[in-house]
């Protein structure tokens, strides 16, 4: 009886705080199991803008990119976009469930905030994994040439989850603010076109004008970019400390905003 009133030590903390994320990430991917076609429409936009976007320029060398092909330096930028467009619209699916009377049930639940957004966020980051496999085999047909080691695969695959985990979380912070799905539609369609281009997503930092060069130095999808590139073109990043601290920290303070503001989405 002691036991069960005494408060819990720090490391039963954390295994719980584990145990609480990994419970909501599961009930999220049993979702996508239901439902794989989800899968196969969200590919289309990234073939799309790898075929017929990154062919045409590629012929046209508009671009300097070095001594690589336009496609294999926009490859990483449209993985990296296809992740943020993906997990930018995350939070519809959670004004889905408050307004279905869902999100309520899960919130009854014994699990903390915090462990709930973490959960929520790393469900929707897994779903974009099965984009990074995708881009893959189309760069495979394309005859792309990335650098196919086991440690740049491994880096790449975790700053995608890295990075749609933050931009998730991000997402779910809008809901709770907006409420509305028309809102919500409006404000993400806002986001994500200037998210992209402000971006080194499909051409170097070193062509644009200085205003556009500050606002990509301060977007997450740059650094993002920086490392699927460094590790599927380049072979190295570089700038790897300051990119998985800039990713790292985004995604901190998105799941410490979302967790303290999540109650009022049920209010």
């Amino acid at each position: 009886m002691q036991a069960l009133l005494r408060p819990p030590s720090p490391w039963e903390t954390i295994v719980t705080y584990v145990r609480c994320v990994l419970v909501v990430a599961e009930i999220e991917l049993r979702k996508l199991r239901h439902d794989p076609t989800e899968l196969l429409t969200r590919a289309v936009q990234p073939a799309l803008w790898l075929v017929i976007f990154g062919e045409a320029f590629s012929r046209l060398r508009a671009i300097p990119t070095g001594s690589v092909s336009y496609l294999t330096f926009m490859t990483p930028g449209i993985l990296a976009q296809s992740l943020m467009f993906v997990s930018i619209f995350y939070g519809l699916s959670i004004i889905w469930e408050r307004d279905a009377g869902i999100l309520q049930k899960f919130l009854v639940l014994p699990v903390p905030r915090a462990s709930f957004v973490t959960g929520k966020g790393l469900g929707a980051a897994v779903r974009s994994l099965t984009q990074a496999v995708i881009i893959f085999v189309l760069a495979l047909l394309l005859g792309v040439h990335l650098q196919w080691s086991l440690v740049g695969l491994i880096g790449s695959l975790l700053a995608v989850l890295i990075a749609a985990s933050f931009f998730s979380t991000l997402s779910m912070l809008i809901a709770i603010l907006v409420k509305t799905r028309e809102r919500f539609m409006g404000i993400g369609q806002v986001l994500t076109m200037p998210l992209f281009f402000a971006s080194n997503a499909i051409y170097p930092l070193a062509i644009m004008p200085d205003w556009l060069r500050i606002l990509a130095q301060i977007n997450p999808l740059s650094y993002t970019v920086d490392l699927l590139r460094g590790f599927l073109v380049v072979g190295t990043v570089p700038d790897a400390l300051l990119d998985w601290g800039v990713l790292l920290l985004a995604v901190i303070v998105a799941q410490a905003l979302a967790a303290s503001t999540y109650q009022s989405i049920v209010l």
